[in-house]
């Protein structure tokens, strides 16, 4: 569909990339990724076509319709939720005009012989079937299904955009992207603005979906459940893989390792090189062979390494001063604005040294209870800090508040103190400011630079509870295992607001859910977390019956109970296998359909094959796989409320 050939782009006098070249196919699920700064979204900002590379080409198929989500975006207010996502159908709606139109003419005009008159039938015709064809009928079921599925309530389509924060209002703007089902999607970083359920919806809808996509995250869950085939840029170069995301970090440390034994070899070839010219370089006897050995330097092309692997980096906390044993209890906490009531009765206790996720939907009230839990908010009930609680806090805003005057490393030495301004320079290159990039000032620092240089200053601080809100926007892989290693090393006491599975895994031993104004604690990591959440989903009656088991059940069942035990498990191993056969046969009914549809896209595409038959076929398959979609989603969700 797509082809990149040699494009070069050059930005601010030095070279981003160069000799860049690869294909994009129909169906591809490509990850883009590369350290911040590596031209990512300038590459997928040239895709799009709203930028120019300084050299090379971009060749694109005819009639290809390209959707793209930058990560900052000019948002319009002015209507509700349901009608900007309804701008997506604005085609349908010019069309449903069109139609009236020529229906009203049809209606007035008497000449039915006339040649005009038939020409405007067959014209009427013609677009009522790319009406239908395009899902005219049922677009507004398509709306409400991915409002949903973002984590929308219905009762919110009829709010003003602009009651929505930033983050919501992406959403909508995700959604309209999607609704437009272009050939290919171009997505840079998608998951930042979405909870843990959206991304899953994300994932599937994406899975389902006939289109391309290209995308930059630094989700890695999400990454490997979307994509298979990766595109790494590195020193200014591309390479292309037909690997998921964690293959491709297997292969990408072989050749690194590859990379550098070549160097160690090159690097011996010019000291040996340079070894010889020097003791030879005042003998007449061997002037040919030092002007060779010269020549022959001067043709060696330097072998270049990967960036460095700052995985193996480590950076620590300062070492917390001891708090009291209870760093954060809420005894009947509750917040409202207006009306609107985001949580009640809050009851938890968090002990000294835990380090505990809040997870939920956006909008459910995480950040609020930490403004609550920070003193800027005030709340009913009571939210007793501990003894000597030293607090250091994250927020995304806090990047856009340093001084764009000032270089990376006068930034951090001007909140360094102790022997810890011995070390800035270490410190700054396991977050990837290394060497020249240490001078850069931070008016020309990107988004997630930015994120990363604020980070840096908040590890500096004194603190013994750490809260970080949506620490892993915009921090590329290598920084978030960096912070994440920090974290677990450090010695404090920890509240981590996020939706990265990933980073979560393995760092909390504690999670608190929000929703639908509650907060819920659940013991035990963050796909431990997920894992009992699915099985509090199990039908009611199940439900209902090991409650009632686990009061008044015995010590020991009887063997009546055992053996209902047995036949209820049994009946549930059966409904399982049933659904997930009804799940396979959805999608193969789906595939079938896709292909067919891109068969008959083909035929219509020629004139020969622009037929009243063949549109009537192709509008009567689009309606078909709607329907089969909508059957995959409904056994998915039976499927996924049993497990």
């Amino acid at each position: 569909m797509i082809s990149v050939d040699n494009i070069r782009v050059d930005f601010g006098g030095t070279n981003l990339f160069h000799d860049v070249s690869f294909i994009i196919n129909k169906k591809d699920r490509v990850a883009l990724v590369g350290k911040n700064g590596a031209g990512k979204t300038t590459l997928l900002r040239i895709l799009s076509g709203e930028q120019s590379p300084s050299e090379g080409a971009v060749s694109k198929q005819r009639n290809i319709s390209i959707g793209y989500l930058p990560q900052v975006m000019n948002l319009k207010d002015g209507r509700t939720v349901f009608e900007e996502a309804e701008t997506a159908f604005e085609h349908i709606h010019e069309m449903e005009q069109q139609l009236e139109s020529m229906n009203n003419e049809l209606a007035e005009r008497d000449d039915y012989e006339s040649p005009e008159y038939h020409q405007l039938i067959e014209d009427y015709t013609h677009l009522n079937e790319q009406y239908t064809m395009m899902g005219g009928s049922h677009y507004e079921a398509e709306i409400e299904r991915a409002l949903t599925g973002l984590g929308f309530k219905r009762s919110d389509f009829t709010r003003p955009t602009k009651e929505f924060s930033g983050g919501w209002r992406m959403r909508i703007e995700l959604a309209k992207l999607l609704l437009r089902h272009p050939d290919l999607l171009l997505l840079d970083e998608p998951t930042n603005h979405l909870d843990i359920e959206s991304i899953q919806w994300l994932e599937q809808f994406l899975a389902r979906s006939s289109n391309a996509v290209l995308l930059v995250s630094h989700d890695r869950a999400f990454l490997n459940a979307v994509t298979n085939r990766t595109i790494e840029i590195s020193c200014g170069r591309i390479y292309d893989y037909k690997l998921s995301y964690d293959k491709f970090m297997e292969t990408r440390k072989e050749r690194r390792e590859q990379q550098i034994r070549a160097y160690e070899n090159q690097q011996k070839e010019i000291a040996d090189i340079k070894e010889f010219i020097e003791r030879f370089r005042y003998k007449p006897t061997k002037a040919v062979q030092v002007q060779s050995r010269i020549k022959q330097l001067e043709k060696i092309v330097p072998i270049e390494i990967d960036e460095e692997d700052t995985s193996r980096l480590r950076l620590r906390f300062a070492p917390a001063t001891r708090s009291g044993n209870y760093p954060v209890i809420c005894d009947n906490v509750s917040k409202s604005f207006g009306n609107h009531t985001v949580f009640d009765n809050v009851n938890f206790t968090i002990n000294r040294g835990e380090k505990v996720a809040f997870v939920g939907r956006n909008g459910e009230g995480k950040t609020t209870l930490v403004r609550c839990i920070l003193n800027e908010l005030e709340h009913n009930g009571t939210i007793t800090i501990g003894h000597n609680v030293q607090t250091a806090y994250f927020a995304q805003h806090q990047a856009q508040l340093l001084d764009e005057k000032l270089t990376v490393f006068q930034t951090i030495d001007n909140v360094a103190t102790g022997d810890i301004r011995l070390s800035i320079r270490d410190i700054l290159g396991a977050f990837m400011f290394g060497g020249e990039a240490s001078d850069k000032l931070v008016k020309v620092l990107s988004g997630g630079e930015r994120s990363r240089l604020a980070m840096i200053r908040l590890l500096l601080q004194q603190m013994n509870l750490l809260i970080l809100d949506e620490p892993t926007n915009h921090l590329d892989m290598q920084s978030k295992d960096v912070l994440k290693e920090a974290i677990k090393e450090f010695d404090g006491t920890v509240i981590i607001v996020s939706h990265d599975r990933h980073f979560l895994d393995g760092l909390v031993t504690k999670v608190y859910e929000f929703g639908d104004g509650k907060v819920r604690e659940h013991l035990g990591g963050i796909y431990e977390y997920l894992t009992s959440k699915n099985a509090d989903n199990i039908n009611d009656a199940l439900i209902k019956r090991e409650t009632v088991a686990k009061v008044v059940a015995p010590s020991k069942p009887s063997a009546t109970e055992s053996r209902l035990s047995y036949e209820a498990e049994k009946q549930l191993q059966k409904q399982r296998r049933k659904l997930e056969r009804n799940v396979e046969l959805c999608e193969q009914k789906v595939n079938e359909l896709e292909e067919a549809i891109s068969a008959i896209e083909n035929t219509l595409s020629t004139p020969e094959g622009s037929t009243t038959e063949n549109f009537d076929k192709y509008a009567s398959l689009k309606r078909e796989l709607a329907d089969a979609e909508t059957e995959w989603e409904k056994c998915m969700e039976e499927l996924e409320t049993l497990e």
